[in-house]
């Protein structure tokens, strides 16, 4: 598609204008947003950084200090950016009354609510972390900037022209910094059920649609004029353990149940054969992540010898916790769980949570059995790690794990400015969780886009986010 006189037409599960600031992962709210909005800077890659309406940035040798130096840019309502816009939306976003989705409120106060964020000079903003903070960058690019005293009002390439009934029309930002957008309008509609999607998509009354469900991919690039794309994303699916308490509490028994699992078969069958498997933590958009470490290999005999050296020669009773959904093949996961250990000896019971927002918070509160089947989505490297597996902070979905040498080597890396020695010191990490086995490590879904024959060339940005302009 060329020319600035066209329309852009997405449709997607959920089309929602959701406050800038409320945290999320969902890359289709975070689609309209990155539309209305910009972030100080923008993520190119695993910890690589370029610049948005920052020009430049620096850090301080004591990782704590650093400042950001402003670009020229304007809001759509034509006022200027000024260093207080973004002392008002740093701050906003870390206040703990700010809601979050799915048991995220707050989070981000606790990593810039004690920080001191003020102006300095006239095109800068200082920004200094109570604590040693290398990584700010990877929270900064995931911060909207807004107007000071008007959240609504962003800088983005687009504007919000109408709004209403699951529908959005975003139209062209002429006085964007990086120039007037290529495309003229999106419009976005939402179609909750895939198959309301697809058929949209083949009839021509879209140009995209998100979640793609695997099972349609094969039917709709067998149309000859559309295509799936298939992008790798920061979400991996796992079972975190219970490392506080019960069976799990040994590494031996974690250990086991990872060797248990089929973990192919798993992919093949729950995620339609559109996912990569995970050898740890982290996945491959993630500073950090170690191709080298060899994931746990499916050997029922080996199990079973480290559950007799456990303690288990007859295996053992585990209780597992479900959502219905976010992962939705969750009910699915635990069908394979269930069969899958029962080879070893291990008698697995399911309980199912049919509210999800409950179920999110009764793991961040900690109460989940043995085991439970979670999401884990932040494209963060030092959010991953330090919420939950840091044993010293215990974050909000820390589940007991404790290795000293884990959280040293996290602490040094906090203090670590050098982008390269931070990122080895990451591997460190990643291979110890590996070996520990504090989750059952399953895989990371490939994000899936259809997309229609007018954008022959057109392909989603980084993490599956809809972009519909230059970054």
């Amino acid at each position: 598609m060329s020319g600035t006189n066209r329309a852009m037409r997405i449709g997607q599960p959920r089309v929602a204008l959701v406050d800038p600031h409320t945290n999320t992962d969902s890359a289709d709210l975070l689609s309209v947003r990155w539309a209305l909005y910009d972030p100080l800077v923008t993520r190119t890659g695993p910890a690589t950084f370029a610049p948005a309406l920052a020009s430049a940035w620096s850090c301080a040798p004591d990782a704590r200090t650093w400042t950001v130096q402003l670009g020229t840019a304007a809001f759509s309502d034509g006022a200027q950016l000024t260093p207080a816009d973004v002392v008002a939306s740093l701050r906003r976003v870390s206040d703990p009354a700010l809601g979050g989705e799915m048991a995220t409120a707050g989070v981000l106060a606790g990593y810039l609510g004690d920080a001191r964020i003020e102006p300095h000079g006239r095109d800068a903003v200082r920004i200094v972390t109570a604590e040693p903070m290398a990584d700010l960058l990877d929270l900064l690019a995931d911060i909207a900037i807004t107007r000071a005293g008007d959240a609504s009002i962003g800088s983005g390439p687009f504007t919000l022209a109408e709004s209403g009934d699951g529908r959005l029309t975003l139209v062209a930002n002429p006085r964007h910094w990086r120039g007037e957008p290529p495309v003229a309008q999106v419009h976005f509609a939402q179609m909750p059920s895939s198959e309301q999607r697809v058929e949209a998509l083949v009839r021509g009354d879209v140009d995209i649609i998100s979640g793609v469900a695997a099972h349609d991919r094969a039917m709709l690039e067998a149309g000859g004029n559309l295509r799936v794309t298939a992008t790798p994303g920061s979400l991996c699916v796992i079972f975190m353990l219970n490392c506080a308490a019960g069976v799990c509490a040994d590494a031996r028994v974690r250990q086991a149940l990872n060797h248990a699992l089929d973990v192919e078969r798993i992919i093949a069958v729950a995620a339609g054969g559109a996912a990569q498997r995970t050898n740890g933590p982290l996945t491959t958009l993630h500073a950090g992540y170690d191709s080298a470490v060899v994931p746990y290999q499916h050997d029922p005999e080996r199990a079973r010898a480290l559950l007799a050296t456990a303690g288990y020669p007859d295996g053992l009773d585990l209780t597992i916790d479900l959502p219905t959904r976010l992962p939705d093949e969750a009910p699915l996961l635990g069908l394979l769980l269930e069969e899958q250990l029962a080879v070893c000896g291990v008698r697995v019971t399911l309980r199912s949570h049919p509210d999800r927002l409950a179920y999110a918070h009764m793991v961040r509160n900690k109460q989940i059995a043995d085991g439970c089947c979670f999401d884990s989505s932040p494209i963060s490297t030092y959010r991953v790690l330090r919420e939950k597996l840091h044993s010293g902070h215990r974050g909000p979905w820390w589940q007991g794990y404790r290795n000293p040498q884990v959280d040293a080597l996290l602490d040094q890396a906090t203090r670590t400015t050098d982008d390269a020695q931070r990122n080895a010191l990451y591997r460190q990490v990643s291979r110890s969780v590996h070996a520990d086995a504090p989750w059952l490590f399953l895989y990371a879904p490939y994000i899936l886009h259809g997309v229609g024959p007018r954008l022959p060339n057109w392909n989603p940005g980084l993490n599956g986010v809809l972009r519909f302009a230059p970054q």
